[in-house]
């Protein structure tokens, strides 16, 4: 192969940890997929915890936000955070992967959080409200990408099903007396969501209550 880059490293790194999950993520095994030594990846990562963040920064740089325009902030913040959902989404990892480094220490997070920022304050809410909302919306943009993946990475479309339905029968078995909206709505429950609607009302309720706020300024 060719000169070994930081960059080559977290890309395979992230293509094991969303098949095998992060703790097949190792550097001996990292070394064994480049056909590298272990001392050629600790060149660019000298810990576990370096990868972490080199895996972060890697994934969220597939996201360029868009730079401001003439648009309501509404649309904006709409795009960043469906721009950001998408990205996400593309590695079942993402979420484990975000959880376990500091985003202050991640550039492309960084890009992305003092986006939101500048659209929070130009919706007029204070420093201290910006700061709050951002925190809000990137955690719940994180949390609706990875819930339909959660449960599935590195599983087959059968076991997938097994899942789904083992769940839809515990939910089923319930009282109907004690908890009869959980038994009445086992199958929604149960992942039978279609995943458009569950991003678009995900970001709609995100989005909404922002909005609302915004407008009792």
């Amino acid at each position: 192969m060719g000169k070994l880059t930081a960059q080559a490293i977290a890309e395979r790194a992230l293509e094991i940890g969303d098949a095998e999950g992060l703790d097949a993520v190792t550097i001996r095994r990292l070394a064994t997929d480049l056909g590298v030594t272990p001392m050629a990846l600790y060149w660019h990562y000298k810990n576990k915890e370096l990868l972490l963040l080199g895996m972060a920064d890697h994934l969220i740089g597939g996201f360029a936000p868009r730079p401001a325009d003439e648009r309501p902030w509404q649309a904006q913040l709409r795009d960043l955070t469906e721009g950001l959902i998408r990205t996400l989404r593309a590695h079942p990892c993402a979420k484990n992967v975000l959880e376990q480094i500091d985003p202050v220490a991640a550039p492309n997070f960084l890009q992305v959080w003092d986006r939101a920022l500048a659209l929070a304050r130009s919706a007029g809410f204070s420093v201290e409200e910006s700061c709050l909302l951002t925190k809000y919306l990137l955690q719940s943009a994180i949390a609706i990408a990875d819930a339909p993946v959660h449960f599935t990475a590195g599983k087959s479309s059968e076991e997938i099903e097994q899942l789904a339905r083992a769940k839809r029968f515990g939910l089923q078995s319930l009282s109907a007396e004690r908890y009869p909206h959980l038994v009445e709505m086992a199958e929604p429950m149960a992942g039978g969501v279609d995943p458009a609607m569950y991003d678009t009302f995900g970001v709609d309720l995100v989005l909404g209550g922002i909005e609302a706020l915004a407008a009792r300024r």
